[in-house]
């Protein structure tokens, strides 16, 4: 059985995602959730089934905090889409309009081929993060490991191709 890439980002909304504040955000929704889901890589992303997206979903202990979730082939193919596609650049590039800076926003780690990951999931990798840095546990473009069944490669650096 192979690997999938598990991906979070999370974000505290400076307002009520309904506001005329997040607008902008939450117009761009579905335009980059259509992309990423037609990126070459995609394999699922977390949504409500009632709406498509994730807003409605919210991060165990803290109601404030946003999640996007999602699961690709690799490493290369999330960073592709999250770096090269114009439209969530778009988005990235703004994204201290709608949401206040955290420290730690984003965690990677690799699933058995086919598992959804679930937010307590994300929520323990996103901690052991913050606690220890990036491990083959949990990681981040910066430092990125190989898939457990993947080639014994080095530790490699993907670069943040947009500005914060």
């Amino acid at each position: 059985m192979g690997h999938h890439l598990a991906q979070l980002n999370i974000g505290r909304t400076l307002a009520p995602v309904d506001s005329d504040l997040l607008i902008g955000f939450t117009t761009m929704l579905d335009v980059v959730n259509d992309r990423a889901e037609r990126s070459d890589g995609f394999v699922w992303r977390l949504q409500d089934d009632g709406i498509g997206n994730a807003t409605s979903l919210r991060w165990p202990d803290d109601d404030t905090i946003n999640v996007n979730m999602s699961t690709w082939t690799s490493v290369e193919a999330l960073h592709a889409f999250v770096y090269g596609d114009r439209e969530h650049r778009a988005v990235m590039r703004r994204r201290r309009e709608w949401f206040e800076k955290l420290a730690i926003f984003q965690c990677l780690w690799w699933v058995p081929e086919g598992h959804r990951p679930t937010l307590l999931e994300a929520q323990e990798r996103l901690t052991a993060l913050e606690a220890d840095g990036p491990t083959p546990y949990a990681f981040t473009f910066t430092t990125a490991f190989p898939a457990p069944d993947g080639p014994a490669t080095d530790v490699r650096s993907f670069p943040d191709a947009c500005p914060a």
